[in-house]
């Protein structure tokens, strides 16, 4: 296991995380429910999105590494345009959780797993994570990193996301993870060119 490469993972994807609804439906669901039941589904649904992501980066890993290159540069800078292209109000519902109608362990757990495993299937940090995966060749690095970017969002989000957002604006936080990105999209393809 590699700290670096999780050390990356882990800031690649926590600063992709921050803007996303996944975060916005923590902090719902930590408002409604206990938090440590929120949290409980939460990083299961994230360990599931976690492992989905790796299996899709081997399956990358296994071209030659000049495709790999070429690949993850433009997915990366696909991901920075996902970032900075403008959102309109209708992508945001949708994804508010379906309230149990209890306060029951399983049923809040169970909810929140259902509602952050669906949201994120596909999502821009599964996708980064593949990316991550295939680019470093150690899955363990990166889902580790990954998963534990995702899990502290999610924490913050629970615990107190109206208060980050109050010291650092949205645009920043987004712009800040698009140009990381561009660097990584920019690198990639400069290696695969270079070969």
């Amino acid at each position: 296991m590699s700290i670096t490469v999780a050390a990356i993972t882990f800031g690649i994807v926590f600063l992709a995380e921050l803007p996303d609804k996944t975060a916005l439906a923590s902090l719902v669901l930590g408002t409604k429910y206990r938090a440590s039941y929120v949290f409980a589904g939460i990083a299961a649904a994230f360990a599931l999105q976690v492992g989905i992501a790796l299996v899709a980066g081997h399956l990358l890993s296994l071209l030659p590494q000049r495709w790999v290159e070429g690949v993850t540069g433009l997915l990366f800078l696909a991901g920075a345009v996902m970032l900075l292209w403008p959102k309109g109000e209708e992508e945001d519902e949708g994804h508010e959780a379906k309230q149990p109608s209890s306060g029951s362990f399983w049923k809040v757990a169970g909810a929140s797993f259902l509602l952050v495993a669906v949201a994120e299937f596909g999502d821009l940090t599964q996708i980064m994570t593949a990316n991550l995966a295939a680019k470093y060749a150690d899955p363990l690095s990166v889902g580790i990193g990954a998963w534990l970017a995702l899990c502290s969002v999610s924490a913050i989000a629970i615990l107190g996301g109206q208060k980050l957002l109050q010291y650092v604006p949205m645009k920043v936080i987004i712009r800040v993870a698009a140009c990381i990105m561009l660097v990584m999209s920019a690198f990639s393809l400069f290696k695969a060119a270079t070969g």
